[in-house]
Order: C-alpha cells, then sequence, then structure tokens
C-alpha cells in the first residue's frame, strides 16, 4: 500500500513539473547513447546533443553500406524567414496560442526546405498539430531519387524505434485487460523464452531487464546484408544477443532486445499477431490509414525509399537501400526487428498518435498515467535520456516533450508531444546522417519566437530635468 501511495505521489510531481515546464527526465551534455538496429561499431549511434537546443535522442541503424566518392551539384538554398513574432495576441487569437495561419506556414516551409538543403536530406515529411485543432504538413525532397518521385505529406517511412510508442501501448492495454502483469516474470507467460527467469514485464518496457541488444552483435551486420531480402523470425534475432549487460533491475541499459521480446509475449497472451492487434486497437479507431506493421502488412500508402549518405558534405549522393520488395529499408532488417521497429508511417499519423497517447484517449486513464508516471520510477537508474515505459521525456529548445526517436541506416524518424502547449509535432526522413530533433527545435522557434526582451525604463538626469 505504502509502494502504491509513493507510485501516485511520484506520478503526480511528474505532472507538476511537466506542466509548469520544468526539467523532465533530463541528459547531461556528455552523456551518449546506442539505439541500434545494427551494428553501431560501423554507424556510431553514440548520440551527442544534436544542436545547443535539442537534446539528442536514440537512434536505430543499420551498418553503413561501402562508402561512395559520388557526389552531385549543391542545391541553392532557401530564404531565410522573416523572423517576425507569430503568436502575440490579436483579437481573433486572444489567448496568443499559436495557430497554423498563413504567416506561419510560409516561415515553416522556409525552414524545412533550408534544413533539407543543409543536410543533404533527400526527403523529408513534418506534421505539426496545433492546440486550436488546426495544422500544417509540410513536405520536401524525393521519396525516390531515381525515379524523382517527390514527398507529399501522404507519403510514408519507416519510423524505427518511434515503432516501440506502439508496442508499449500495446503491452499496457494487455495489462488493463488482465492478460499481463507489469510486474509479472516474462517467462511466466512464454516459458522457451532464452532469458533470465526474473525479468518481468516492466523490466522489458523500461529497458531495465540487463538484456544485451542483439543489433550490438558486429555478426549481424553481415548476416542482414548478406540476403536483404531474407525474412527473419524472432528466434533469428535472439541468437545474436550474447551475454547480458548485468542482472535485471540493477541498471538501464537501452535493448532492442526488450521490445522484441514484448513482440512475443504480446502475441502469445493477445493470441493474434502484433500486427493484427495494432490495427484493431489503435491503427483503425484512431483513424491512422496510412500506418501499418511492415513485417506483416502490406504498404498503406506510398512508401519512401530509405538512403545511404556516405561523407559529411551536404552534396553526398544518395545510395538506395531498397531490396525490391516494398519494405523500407529492405525486408531482413525489418523482420529482424520485429516488434522493437517494423512500423512504417506518415509526419500526419505520428502526430496524431502521440497527441492521442499523451494527451487523448489512446489508452485508458490508468494505463496512460502508468506510461507517464514510469518516467519519474526510472529516474534512480539515470538513463542517458529520460526514458519509462516506451517513452523518452526530454526538453527541446526549453519546452518539455513526451515520445520517441527512431534511426535505421537510411531513415531517422521524432514524434513529441508538447503536455505545457499541447502540441504534436512529428519528423520522417529518407536519410540517417542528420538528427531530425534539430529541426524540431528550429520548428519550434518559428511556431513559439522568443519574447523580445523588454525595454529598459528611461531616466532623465537630474540637470536635465524641467523646472516650473
Amino acid at each position: 500500500m505504502l509502494i502504491r501511495r509513493v507510485r501516485r505521489l511520484l506520478v503526480a510531481l511528474l505532472f507538476a513539473v511537466v506542466a509548469f515546464g520544468g526539467w523532465v527526465g533530463g541528459i547531461s551534455p556528455a552523456a551518449t547513447r546506442i539505439d541500434t538496429l545494427a551494428n553501431a561499431a560501423h554507424d556510431p549511434l553514440q548520440t551527442a546533443p544534436a544542436s545547443p537546443s535539442a537534446s539528442s535522442t536514440p537512434a536505430a541503424s543499420l551498418a553503413a553500406v561501402p562508402p561512395t566518392t559520388d557526389e552531385h551539384p549543391a542545391i541553392p538554398s532557401a530564404s531565410p524567414d522573416s523572423g517576425t513574432p507569430l503568436t502575440q495576441a490579436t483579437p481573433g487569437n486572444p489567448s496568443g496560442l499559436p495557430s497554423a495561419t498563413a504567416t506561419i506556414q510560409a516561415a515553416l516551409d522556409a525552414r524545412l526546405e533550408r534544413w533539407r538543403v543543409k543536410t543533404g536530406t533527400p526527403g523529408v515529411s513534418v506534421a505539426i498539430l496545433f492546440p486550436d485543432g488546426s495544422a500544417w504538413h509540410g513536405a520536401a525532397g524525393l521519396a525516390d531519387v531515381k525515379a524523382g518521385r517527390k514527398v507529399t505529406p501522404d507519403t510514408a517511412f519507416p519510423i524505427a524505434s518511434v515503432s516501440k510508442t506502439f508496442t508499449s501501448a500495446l503491452v499496457l492495454e494487455l495489462v488493463a485487460d488482465g492478460r499481463l502483469s507489469l510486474d509479472g516474470r516474462a517467462r511466466s507467460y512464454l516459458p522457451t523464452l532464452p532469458i533470465d527467469p526474473a525479468i518481468t514485464i516492466r523490466q522489458l518496457l523500461d529497458h531495465t531487464s540487463g538484456l544485451r541488444d542483439f543489433y550490438i552483435n558486429n555478426k549481424i551486420d553481415a548476416a542482414l546484408r548478406g540476403d536483404r531480402s531474407r525474412v527473419w523470425n524472432p528466434q533469428m534475432s535472439l541468437r545474436f544477443m550474447g551475454k547480458p549487460y548485468g542482472k535485471p533491475g540493477t541498471l538501464w541499459h537501452y535493448s532492442n532486445t526488450n521490445y522484441l521480446v514484448l513482440g512475443m509475449i504480446a502475441e502469445a497472451v493477445g493470441k493474434a499477431p502484433v500486427a493484427d492487434q495494432l490495427r484493431t486497437r489503435f491503427f483503425g479507431p484512431l483513424g491512422l490509414d496510412d500506418t501499418w506493421y511492415q513485417a506483416a502488412e502490406r504498404p498503406r500508402t506510398a512508401l519512401a525509399k530509405a538512403y545511404q549518405l556516405n561523407g559529411t558534405k551536404a552534396t553526398a549522393t544518395p545510395v538506395s537501400l531498397s531490396d525490391g520488395h516494398g519494405i523500407s529499408p529492405f525486408t531482413s532488417v525489418i523482420t529482424a526487428s520485429g516488434a522493437a521497429g517494423s512500423v512504417a508511417s506518415t509526419a500526419g499519423d505520428l502526430a496524431r498518435w502521440v497527441s492521442a497517447l499523451y494527451g487523448g484517449n489512446a489508452l485508458g486513464p490508468a494505463a496512460r498515467s502508468a506510461l507517464i508516471g514510469s518516467v519519474v520510477e526510472t529516474a534512480p537508474y539515470r538513463p542517458a535520456i529520460g526514458y519509462g515505459l516506451g517513452v523518452q521525456a526530454l526538453k527541446i529548445d526549453g519546452h518539455p516533450t513526451l515520445g520517441h526517436s527512431g534511426r535505421f541506416l537510411g531513415a531517422r524518424a521524432v514524434a513529441r508531444w508538447l503536455p505545457t502547449e499541447r502540441l504534436a509535432i512529428a519528423v520522417v526522413t529518407n536519410q540517417s546522417r542528420s538528427d531530425p530533433n534539430a529541426l524540431v527545435a528550429d520548428l519550434l522557434k518559428v511556431v513559439f519566437p522568443p519574447k523580445p526582451a523588454p525595454t529598459p525604463a528611461t531616466h532623465a538626469s537630474p540637470s536635465a530635468s524641467a523646472h516650473p
């Protein structure tokens, strides 16, 4: 009973911190993270802050393909926006809350194109849902470079580890249904799992299980790239798991193995494939019509190809990673990822998802409280980024956010909910070199421009004072 009361107190404290714009689950500037869906030795993902205003976030990747020296001509930079304050209170907007006005949309379009050109990104799509119900959808660049197919708001991208937000939500719903217990032993639901019998569902969700990330194994890249069209299963991935990082409940370490295992358990207790359960519980009811589980479903809309950009120049030639089977980046890495990273989606669907997940009714009250409160409960483990049951909590450009990010070789995505401002933003790209959190921070500067400094009061000198 005492433990429950303490948990409720901690959850209330977290909501208070978020509501008043306080620091939530911060990250040390020197902290590093690896969120791999592949070998970090070839494509390092020890992430440092992307910019002074955007904390670093997890990233999932596949090892780099051999470098190429081909380059294409630089694209002219977009003209900068005016920087005019856009959220001042007006007679039509007395609250001063941001809205998708024509002026804001033009400024956001310019910032988006400027980031795409500066980073050499082949294609990018962004969606922002404003608190008044209006929205902005920005798209720039190419979804298929060779074919010249442009990115549109309806273009989907692989979202890598942002998929974990869906898996976490599914598990929490199974808990609410009484089919799972957060503190139940994972092996009690699937006795054949090759993991420590002490590991709980909660420890899988918040990365305190100690299970080693199978994508860290330096042998998996060759296996995945050797036949990119091969369909993997969870047992194949688990063969690359290796020795645990430590005993369950003694440390925090991000591991894709946790969510691969959670997918297996969800299928066992839910008595249906993860893809079917996600569609029944979330994709369908929430109208996420352009979102699907790539490992088991056909594309629901046009899918962007993933590209490797070798080197650091913005003029680097994009190298397609497609295996020709309509899965992005390619079949082996998606199917090996399972519930850790198999979802593809549009920016618009992702923005609607995080809005419903953290600020709406995607989950019942108990499940949502457990999700958000978990960030506080995991804090004693000192994760590099505030992390709970499949949710990151960090500040971007001074704004506390909840959400997740992800990275494959050839694709990066981020989806964030700003609880104080009740605004959702999502970015999806078909490159893995540049962190889209930097773009999120830049766009938020347009939506929430800095307030002008107060004009210092002037005081007349005694010698200049008026006399009667």
